[in-house]
């Protein structure tokens, strides 16, 4: 099996090469426009060569979502204004922001890429391009994003082609929205009320369920299919991103663009704190994935307790109010002394990695000889830290409803942690969840 390096494509996704030069100019709506298509009365996520169904018809979630496309936009880059929405449905709708959400800065450096965000109380998807243009008033290049906006990002996956058609197709044809306005017209939903409850559906739950309930696409372009690639490239520091993330710790990832790749990582870190349990820690935040963020969100960030973003721009480095984890290419460090002892990988963070890999080869052969067709990376990687995870608050919440409530090592290595290297790893948990347990662990530093 060929590894593939970080720089390798992320799925099925890379990307693209320069878009060709405008060519000569065709009616709106015509059949030569790369627009999306529709299919029974949908519209394609992935370009369709005819046989079979248009989407796989792999086993139903346990809770169907619908469409909810709140918002369809055109961004574009103004020499003269910078980034402006060009164009949206519906009109009316707010889209402060997004003009800087939806276009990474630095992007100009690159020929495309795809973004996602969040922005108020819903997640957008947009696919950017960049086009050399002979136009001295656009200086050479144009260069254009069109996204989407909806309720739920696990859901935003199915269009991702077709954005990347409507940006080439808005650059070689600049002002012809006929696709985009019959997409919004087939999938517009609405929008969340002020409290946060979409008036059509349930309440949007930040994490999706395990990844055997999900879709089979959803392993080709979102971002639950790039978890595998993740844990390659941090390494044994996964379990240090392990740690902060059921930490509910404000984790800033850093990376100058493309971005893309780096909102799968801020969804592969959230999945790494999933716990199945319930009735466990009411009151603690939830692991929220913002993804992409720039210099316009930080008001919004000053207020949070608990995320998971990522950023082109080196200047929130210096903003150390802002967060409490920053990650630079695989450089993971904290301002925080009371954090610093969780960065350094103990022994039993050492085992958990090679136990990973030792599940990972084995499913690997497995499928080598055709003795198991039905599982998937992913799905190992999240039930194992899933089951880490559980593992760890059942022993807690037991301590916790004894009549002693003392935590001693040996209830420490039952759980997979280390008894001196985890010490303050555990004292935090104790304290973020409420458990009331004593710890009777010696500190290394008093011994």
């Amino acid at each position: 099996m060929v590894e593939r390096s970080d720089e390798a494509p992320l799925l099925f996704w890379a990307e693209g090469p320069g878009v060709s030069a405008p060519p000569p100019a065709a009616e709106p709506g015509s059949s030569s426009s790369s627009g999306g298509r529709r299919l029974g009365g949908g519209w394609s996520a992935a370009p369709w060569d005819g046989e079979g169904p248009a989407e796989a018809a792999g086993p139903p979630r346990a809770e169907a979502e619908e469409d909810q496309i709140v918002a369809v936009f055109v961004v574009t880059f103004d020499p003269r204004t910078g980034n402006m929405v060009e164009w949206c449905l519906p009109q009316d709708i707010d889209l402060e922001g997004v003009e800087f959400k939806s276009m990474a800065s630095g992007s100009h450096k690159i020929q495309s890429d795809f973004i996602y965000f969040r922005k108020g109380l819903c997640f957008g998807l947009a696919c950017f391009a960049n086009m050399p243009v002979e136009s001295e008033l656009e200086r050479g290049a144009r260069m254009k994003s069109v996204g989407i906006l909806s309720p739920s990002y696990t859901l935003l996956y199915r269009y991702m082609h077709f954005l990347e058609n409507q940006v080439r197709h808005q650059l070689e044809m600049p002002g012809h929205y006929s696709h985009l306005e019959a997409f919004y017209d087939d999938k517009k939903g609405v929008l969340p009320d002020s409290k946060g409850t979409p008036s059509s559906q349930q309440p949007v739950h930040w994490l999706p369920s395990i990844h055997r309930y999900m879709y089979p696409e959803m392993k080709i372009t979102h971002p639950a299919g790039c978890m595998s690639q993740f844990i390659k490239f941090f390494g044994e520091q996964i379990l240090v991103l392990w740690k902060f993330a059921l930490l509910r710790k404000r984790i800033l990832i850093f990376s100058p663009p493309p971005v893309g790749v780096v909102c799968y990582r801020v969804y592969c870190c959230c999945c790494l704190a999933n716990v199945s349990l319930p009735g466990l820690g009411g009151t603690v935040p939830e692991s929220k994935p913002f993804f992409y963020v720039n210099v316009a969100d930080i008001e919004m960030l000053e207020t949070e307790v608990s995320y998971v973003a990522c950023t082109t721009e080196k200047i929130f480095e210096q903003k150390r109010d802002l967060y409490d984890v920053y990650v630079d290419n695989q450089n993971v460090k904290t301002h925080h002394e009371h954090l610093q002892p969780l960065l350094k990988i103990n022994n039993a963070d050492k085992e958990k990695y090679r136990r990973l890999n030792d599940q990972r080869q084995m499913l690997m052969y497995s499928q080598e000889v055709g003795e198991d067709c039905s599982s998937c990376e992913e799905d190992l990687f999240i039930l194992f830290f899933m089951e880490q995870n559980n593992r760890i608050f059942q022993t807690l919440m037991e301590v916790s409803a004894s009549q002693d409530k003392t935590l001693t090592a040996d209830h420490a290595r039952g759980m997979g942690l280390d008894p001196q290297g985890d010490r303050s790893f555990l004292m935090d948990l104790l304290e973020v969840y409420g458990i009331d347990v004593m710890l009777v662990i010696d500190n290394p530093c008093c011994t």
